[in-house]
């Protein structure tokens, strides 16, 4: 319908100006001045309630060209500067408020709110980095690659075309937030590295090591934003497309800029290095422990009834039901215009062809309506005397009706038929011949155009004005294939009576014309639309941002079961975020739901991956209780720091923006992520302990049998290990070994040439030597709690 009104008709720049405190006559005066304004072709104003109302006037100013046209912003600007200089001759000042869908304000408007809201963002990262880093040299180290990916994200917008304000609002925001992982992984390895290699060697161990975790990582954020790409609504798609490549140039700016960064900075970090700040929590781990037969069945219970409450959410599809946390100017102006003068909810009719009988049986039927207090169209539009624009006159009425001499108007009927090669109505007569008036008005103007009818100045002056005011009309109302009605309706923009109502339209002007070739538009109609493809898109996106995600979490844990169990727990959380909304009773705004429910299953299941990694490689050699009290240790300041930011950007936006959309998906995303830290840290290890047997039974990957290995020497291990190991061992999980080995390792055994008989010097790398011992040969357990030393250090 959009592309069609586009293609067919005319539709002209407007606004609308609400003077307040203004007299009746002042505001007579206000309009005069309007209309002599060059470029304005009208000004609405009356004495109705419509226009006049508590000592305030609403203004409707229409101007001669296109709303497409830029003079239109320049009389806009006009019409802006005559108001607020007010009545120079009494010094009264008038009190606009304006409106329009002129220009761009509503975005520009929006973008600033967003800048305020980035450099909020921006100091909240810089003080959680400066709480959750050893060092305060990282912080800038960490903002040089936050901000060149933001940068180069800013710049290929471009090379997009177009994209929506809403995507290039939230961005750079949720890029900071998102992508804040990757750069903290990586210097986390370059840390733990550091403390067994010199800069440069630990630098290119942490690169290596870092990619396959980050790339995990981002590839469940970039499965959730993919299924975004499935909606109907475009919008979501193109949201998609600009965050996936956000966070693909994070990506490349963690991997490609950041390790020369980190050695430029390797001095810096080391002369600034501070205590932690990040206390170990072994309280969570122990109370997780104590709890997995509690919290586990307990959780599962929630989660079923959070989605029997969600399901329940009342979703709109516009914005006229929800209320931002702050308006911007258009929205003052709109209400106050809203609230002081009655205002109707207009839809376009477009049925086919200009057959204007037919438009008339249909207008009257329209009017009879108690649903619709009115309709522009042709068919009802007075022109002269009481005479409609469509209605049909004789030559003897239209002489009438301009005062004009009867044979002339014969003449000009006569030349009209021969026009519309209506021969026998020339010849046979013309007293009953009946022409719709703008037709025959466009047609003299056209022959005195050309010179072939020549009028008095009064009667040329009545077919200028008549000629223009018509011409208007048309351009609006009739194109080359479909006619055009605004219909005003008695209903609100959002309703169920509306969108039922909507149907009801097709059903009566399909009366009259082919129902299928009938199209209504306006905001009504695409939030109908919007309900109608919301069930499917939503379906869509859940289905395929689970199955991105779960895909990922295949390949990267190598079991069945432990994907299963993260994806419950974060969809679980998606569930329980949006049951609030649902038990308040709050209306969602349907885009924020889609697009936060996919961006919680991608990007917060990073949390989850997290612990669960951290879990099953610690489990691989300790009992339950220490596995979960050192992987929540472990685990805490990669989660608190990513998950802060993100909580706390999501949170700014929702309570600092006018968009409705905008609000909606901060909202929702702030609630949704510290609900998901606080399930990840006090839900899911319950979880995966009572859940430990069913992964193991679960996994895909075979134990294959294989025989210990046995080095002597300085030796790299990576990976999880089971034997004995006498010597001085250098590393937490990943170790520098001086000393025999004699185990199984489930990675290499990269031999190193040692250069110095202390624990501490540097080791350079000689020729690696493959292992092809395996973790768990066979298929023993490890028990609940670990078994005592046995000489050496057992790993």
């Amino acid at each position: 319908g959009l592309d069609l009104m586009e293609e067919q008709f005319t539709t002209y720049g407007s606004v609308n100006v609400m003077a307040a405190n203004v007299s009746f006559d002042q505001a007579k005066a206000i309009q005069k001045d309007l209309e002599e304004m060059d470029g304005v072709f009208s000004v609405t104003f009356d004495n109705t309630d419509e226009h006049y109302a508590d000592g305030s006037a609403l203004f409707n100013v229409t101007f001669d060209y296109d709303e497409n046209d830029d003079r239109c912003l320049k009389l806009l600007e006009e019409v802006r500067a005559y108001f607020e200089a007010g009545d120079p001759k009494t010094g009264t000042t008038y009190d606009p408020y304006i409106t329009t869908t002129l220009g761009d304000i509503q975005s520009e408007l929006i973008g600033e709110e967003m800048n305020v809201i980035t450099v909020i963002v921006v100091v909240i990262v810089i003080a959680v980095l400066i709480f959750t880093s050893q060092s305060y040299a990282e912080v800038p180290l960490l903002l040089l690659t936050f901000g060149s990916a933001a940068l180069a994200s800013m710049g290929t917008n471009f090379l997009l075309g177009k994209i929506s304000f809403v995507s290039d609002s939230v961005t750079i925001v949720l890029q900071l937030a998102l992508s804040l992982d990757y750069a903290v992984i990586f210097l986390n390895r370059f840390k733990e590295e550091r403390a067994a290699l010199d800069v440069r060697e630990a630098d290119i161990v942490a690169l290596s090591k870092a990619i396959p975790e980050i790339c995990g990582s981002s590839l469940t954020t970039i499965g959730g934003m993919i299924a975004m790409m499935f909606m109907q609504y475009t919008m979501g798609g193109d949201m998609a497309v600009v965050l996936i490549k956000a966070i693909i140039l994070s990506l490349l700016s963690v991997f490609l800029l950041m390790p020369g960064l980190i050695i430029l900075f390797s001095g810096l970090m080391e002369k600034t290095a501070h205590r932690n700040f990040i206390p170990e929590i072994p309280f969570v781990g122990k109370f997780d422990y104590h709890t997995r037969y509690i919290i586990a069945p307990l959780f599962i219970v929630t989660i079923i009834a959070a989605a029997f409450i969600s399901g329940r959410t009342p979703y709109v599809y516009g914005y006229s039901l929800i209320t931002p946390p702050i308006l911007n100017d258009v929205q003052i102006a709109e209400n106050m215009q809203d609230d002081t003068f009655t205002t109707y909810n207009m839809v376009a009719l477009c049925v086919p062809g200009k057959d204007y009988a037919k438009m008339e049986k249909l207008v009257r039927d329209l009017e009879k309506n108690e649903n619709i207090h009115s309709v522009t169209s042709l068919a009802n539009q007075e022109a002269m005397d009481g005479y409609c624009l469509t209605n049909r006159l004789t030559p003897r009425e239209f002489s009438e009706l301009l005062g004009m001499d009867y044979e002339t108007a014969e003449l000009i009927y006569a030349a009209y038929a021969v026009n519309d090669e209506d021969y026998a109505k020339a010849i046979n007569g013309l007293s009953n011949y009946k022409v719709p008036l703008i037709d025959m008005f466009l047609f003299i103007y056209d022959e005195v155009e050309e010179g072939y009818v020549t009028l008095d100045d009064d009667l040329q002056e009545t077919l200028d004005d008549a000629h223009r005011m018509m011409t208007f009309a048309k351009d609006q109302l009739e194109g080359e294939k479909y006619s055009r009605m605004l219909v005003f309706l008695n209903l609100p923009e959002e309703s169920k009576e509306t969108f039922d109502f909507i149907d009801e339209l097709h059903d009566i002007a399909g009366k009259y014309f082919n129902k299928n070739k009938v199209l209504v538009v306006g905001e009504s109609v695409s939030q109908y639309d919007l309900q109608k493809c919301f069930a499917r898109d939503n379906t869509v996106v859940s289905v395929v941002s689970i199955l991105a995600v779960l895909a990922v979490l295949l390949f990267s844990f190598k079991s069945a079961g432990m994907p299963v169990l993260l994806i419950a727990v974060i969809q679980g959380c998606i569930w329980i975020n949006f049951s609030f909304p649902a038990l308040a009773n709050e209306p969602v705004f349907f885009l924020g739901y889609l697009i936060v429910s996919s961006i919680q299953m991608g990007a917060n299941i990073d949390y989850a991956i997290v612990i669960a990694g951290r879990y099953t490689e610690l489990r691989a050699t300790m009992g339950k209780r220490e596995a979960i009290i050192d992987t929540m240790n472990i685990s805490f300041p990669t989660i608190i720091t990513s998950g802060t930011v993100l909580a706390l950007a999501g949170t700014i936006i929702g309570k600092m923006t006018s968009d409705g959309a905008i609000f909606g998906i901060g909202k929702a995303l702030g609630r949704g992520t510290i609900i998901s830290l606080f399930v990840t840290m006090f839900v899911l290890p319950q979880i995966l302990m009572v859940g430990d047997r069913f992964i193991e039974l679960t996994a895909f990957v075979m134990n294959m049998p294989v025989s210990a290995k046995q080095r002597s020497g300085s030796m790299r291990i990576d990976g999880m290990v089971r034997g004995r190991i006498n010597g001085t061992v250098t590393g937490v999980m990943h170790a520098i070994v001086r000393g025999d080995i004699d185990a199984y390792v489930k990675n290499d055994i990269e031999m190193l040439i040692d250069d110095s008989d202390t624990p501490d010097a540097p080791i350079t790398t000689g020729a690696p030597e493959t292992s092809d011992a395996l973790v768990n040969a066979g298929k023993s357990e490890v028990p609940d709690e670990p078994t005592s030393e046995e000489g050496g250090a057992n790993a």
